[in-house]
C-alpha cells in the first residue's frame, strides 16, 4: 500500500469511529509499525483500537436476535441495535459467541486489504506494558505489540497534530529491538522479541484481526 493511501485509510477508520454506530464503543485509535515509521510503501497498516464493554441498557440480552442470527451474546457483548442494523456483519468465535473484535473488523475493514486490527479493552500504552510483562515471564514474544505507535483519536477528539506529522512522516522512532530495549528487554531478548513480532506480521494476509482482554 502506498504510504499516502495507508495514511488516508487510517483516517477513514477514524472517521467511521467518529460517525457511525459500531458493535461496541471505541475509545482510542492508534496506528503502529510501518505507517508510523514513515515507510513507503507500507507492507501492512496496523491499527489498534481500545474498546469499552457494554454497560447499562446497552448490555441487555437480545435472545430474539441471538436466535435469528444463530449466535449468542447479542446485546451483552455487542450492541443489539448494531446487530439488528448489520446482521451481515455479525461475527462469532468458534464456540458461537459473538466476538466484538471480529464484528469491528467486519465493520471497519475490507476482506482483501493489507490491514491488521488489534482490539483490546485496555489502552494501547497499558497493553504494550501488560503484554511485555507476560512475555518476559514466559519468554513467548508472539503476542507483543509494536510499541512504536501514534494516537490519532482519543475519547472523541482527533489529534490534528498527530495526523499532520503522520502525513509528513515526521515521527522519529528507534528500531523495534531498541524500542523493546527501552521498555526493559535486554540484548538478545529484545532481538528475539522483535523477530517474533515481525514473523507474526509476515504471516498475515489480507485484512486480519486479533482480540485481547486485559
Amino acid at each position: 500500500m502506498e504510504r499516502d493511501r495507508a495514511v488516508e485509510r487510517a483516517l477513514e477508520v477514524v472517521e467511521t469511529v467518529e460517525s457511525e454506530e459500531l458493535p461496541v464503543p471505541v475509545r482510542e485509535v492508534w496506528v503502529t509499525g510501518d505507517v508510523a515509521l514513515g515507510l513507503d510503501p507500507v507492507d501492512r497498516l496496523d491499527v489498534y483500537l481500545t474498546k469499552d464493554v457494554l454497560l447499562g441498557d446497552e448490555s441487555a440480552p437480545a435472545p430474539d436476535l441471538d436466535r435469528e442470527l444463530g449466535v449468542e451474546g447479542v446485546g451483552r457483548t455487542v450492541r443489539a441495535s448494531w446487530a439488528a442494523d448489520n446482521p451481515d456483519l455479525v461475527r462469532a468465535n468458534d464456540s458461537g459467541h459473538v466476538a466484538p473484535e471480529r464484528c469491528l473488523a467486519a465493520h471497519l475493514l475490507d476482506g482483501d486489504e493489507p490491514v491488521h486490527l488489534e482490539v483490546c479493552n485496555a489502552s494501547f500504552e497499558d497493553n504494550v506494558t501488560q503484554r511485555l510483562r507476560g512475555a518476559r515471564a514466559t519468554e513467548d514474544y508472539t503476542t507483543l505489540l509494536d510499541p512504536r505507535g501514534v494516537c490519532l483519536w482519543l475519547e472523541g477528539e482527533r489529534s490534528e497534530t498527530a495526523v499532520e506529522k503522520l502525513r509528513d512522516g515526521a515521527f522519529a522512532f528507534p528500531t523495534l529491538s531498541d524500542a523493546f530495549g527501552m521498555l526493559g528487554l535486554e540484548g538478545e531478548a529484545a532481538e528475539r522479541a522483535a523477530a517474533a513480532v515481525r514473523e507474526y506480521r509476515d504471516g498475515q494476509s489480507g485484512a486480519s484481526v486479533r482480540g485481547d482482554v486485559v
